[in-house]
């Protein structure tokens, strides 16, 4: 049903057990531009479409072209942002014992960075970088700040995201802990998401309860299922706990 932000708010305040399921839509209130809003990384101009340019295929036969997109268009973005209201109130949420886990399918390191401890990257995060060939790691900010056209490693190596590309599988681990925390969660939170990318977005059909919420800008399928829908942004909601 439609819920207005009280409805939620008094879920949440009513409910111990919460699990966090997120997408691009919780960062663009940090300025990070998801993949298909209005202003969105589908609808920006470039040689290949994003979805093709961060895909394994791609990044093996073109990264030169994959490095310019992707520090460009992802990494500055993501190392000047700051957290939001909902990344904070979260943080705040889990500290009182009520939030037991954030699935999270965004890469920007924002909940990390808001205090949050129990977080599941399905996507992995840009935060974390690493030589294909020996495995030694980088910072973001040295993948930022290299001049080449291709980062690479001392040895030679290519240096690539700890970031899960298109074509390639999830993590088995933080899919079973994800599948996990939804299973036994009493409120499901699903917020700025479009869920249609899978698998992601099939995790939620391992919820049980009858306090499934979605906080989104716009419609999702499947929508008439949903306990409580609200249509607008995370922060109207979350900015309620801080």
């Amino acid at each position: 049903m439609l819920a207005s932000v009280d409805d939620i708010v008094n879920v949440i305040n009513n409910s111990s057990n919460i699990v966090f399921f997120g997408g691009a839509g919780i960062s663009t209130e940090s300025n990070i531009p998801d993949f298909r809003s209005t202003d969105g990384l589908y609808n920006m101009e470039y040689d290949y479409p994003p979805e093709t340019i961060i895909s394994h295929s791609f990044f093996i036969n073109n990264p030169k072209e994959f490095y310019r997109f992707y520090k460009n268009k992802c990494l500055k973005p993501m190392l000047n942002a700051e957290p939001n209201a909902t990344h904070k109130a979260l943080s705040k949420l889990e500290k009182e014992g009520k939030l037991k886990a954030i699935v999270t399918q965004n890469i920007d390191d924002l909940h990390h960075r808001a205090g949050s401890k129990t977080i599941y990257e399905l996507h992995g995060t840009s935060f974390r970088n690493y030589c294909t060939k020996c495995g030694k790691e980088y910072s973001i900010e040295e993948v930022v700040n290299d001049k080449n056209d291709i980062m690479t490693c001392e040895c030679g190596g290519i240096v690539r995201p700890d970031i899960v590309l298109y074509e390639e599988p999830l993590d088995d681990n933080v899919v079973s802990k994800s599948i996990k925390a939804i299973s036994e969660c009493e409120t499901l939170i699903i917020a700025g998401t479009s869920l249609v990318v899978y698998p992601a977005a099939g995790l939620i059909r391992y919820y049980r309860g009858h306090k499934l919420i979605l906080i989104n800008l716009s419609k999702v399928p499947n929508e008439d299922e949903i306990d409580y829908v609200y249509h607008g942004k995370a922060g109207e909601v979350f900015s309620r706990f801080l």
